[in-house]
C-alpha cells in the first residue's frame, strides 16, 4: 500500500480487507473512503463525519426495504451474484451484475433476491453538492486505464498492476486506487474495473 497521511492522496491503494465491518439492514458494509468536493472538484476528506460522497461495498443477504436517504443520489453496481431484483418507486428493475443502476436515495426501494445472497458497490452523493457516476471498463494488457483527479478504480474481477510514477504494485480483487491529476495511476491487467468519477454539479 502507498504510504501517505492523506487517504485521498493519488496513488494510495485502499484495501477492503483493511475498512471495519459493520451492520446494515440487509447484510454487512465495508466504507471504502467519504468525503467532500473541494473548489477546485478535488477529494477532501469527511470532516467530523459529515461527507458529500461515500464509496462502499455491500453484502445484500435479505430482501426487504432499502433504507431512504433523502437529499442523495445512489448508484448501485452489482459485483458479486447474478441478478438483483429492485422495485423502485413502484417500478420492478432487474439489476444485472457489472451494470450501474441511479436512482434517487428518497425513492421508496424494495430489494428480492432471486439468485441468493450478492455483493455490491455503492455510491452515495449528495444532491447539488457532488455529480457521480461510476463506469465498468474492462481492462488490457497492451493498454493502460489512467485515473484522474477526483476518481477512484475499484478492481472487480481478474487481476491488474498499478504503475504511479517509478512504482509498480498489484491491484488485487476489491482493492481500490485513488487517482490524480498528476502523474496518475496507470493500470493494466485482465479484468473488470470501476472507475468511480466525482464532480461538482
Amino acid at each position: 500500500m502507498t504510504v501517505s497521511n492523506d487517504p485521498l492522496a493519488t496513488g494510495t491503494i485502499v484495501h477492503l480487507a483493511d475498512s471495519t465491518k459493520r451492520k446494515w439492514a440487509h447484510g454487512d458494509v465495508r466504507e471504502i473512503a467519504a468525503g467532500r468536493m473541494g473548489d477546485k472538484a478535488g477529494l477532501l476528506p469527511a470532516a467530523g463525519g459529515t461527507w458529500d460522497w461515500r464509496l462502499s461495498v455491500a453484502s445484500i443477504e435479505r430482501a426487504g426495504e432499502f433504507t431512504p436517504y433523502d437529499g442523495f443520489d445512489r448508484t448501485l453496481t452489482l459485483i458479486r451474484g447474478e441478478l438483483l431484483e429492485l422495485t423502485i418507486d413502484g417500478a420492478v428493475q432487474a439489476v444485472e451484475s457489472l451494470r450501474p443502476l441511479r436512482f434517487s436515495g428518497a425513492s421508496a426501494v424494495s430489494a428480492a433476491l432471486p439468485t441468493g445472497e450478492l455483493l455490491a458497490l455503492n455510491l452515495i452523493t449528495r444532491s447539488g453538492a457532488v455529480r457521480g457516476n461510476v463506469r465498468i471498463v474492462e481492462l488490457s494488457k497492451k493498454r493502460e486505464q489512467n485515473l484522474f483527479d477526483a476518481q477512484f478504480g475499484v478492481m472487480l474481477q481478474g487481476k491488474a498492476t498499478v504503475l504511479h510514477g517509478e512504482t509498480e504494485e498489484p491491484l488485487q480483487v476489491r482493492d481500490t486506487i485513488v487517482g490524480g491529476e498528476e502523474d496518475s495511476p496507470r493500470i493494466s491487467g485482465r479484468g473488470f474495473l470501476a472507475v468511480v468519477s466525482l464532480d461538482l454539479p
